[in-house]
């Protein structure tokens, strides 16, 4: 019985170890390499994407803080202005 469990184990190790190999070898042929390039280019354009609207969304209520802050001290209401940027 020992015997048999120790050549399952053994068994076992042997094809972990060899499709661990396998994949670290793929991915140092071109092929591998060049997916392995093109999933981070993908990564680094979602990022990218994401900082930007971030920065857009954090612009809009900026401007929106900064609006009130003019209509509270100017007395007005923002309407003319408001008309003015959809022309836009």
């Amino acid at each position: 019985m020992k015997r048999l469990f120790w050549l399952g184990l053994g068994v076992t190790v042997g094809v972990l170890a060899t499709r661990r190999l396998t994949s670290a070898a793929r991915h140092l042929t071109p092929g591998g390499v060049a997916e392995d390039l093109a999933g981070a280019l993908q990564e680094l354009g979602l990022a990218i994407g994401s900082f930007g609207a971030d920065v857009r969304a954090g612009m809009a209520e900026r401007e929106q803080e900064l609006n009130e802050l003019v209509d509270d001290r100017s007395g007005t209401n923002g309407r003319a202005r408001g008309a003015a940027d959809t022309r836009r």
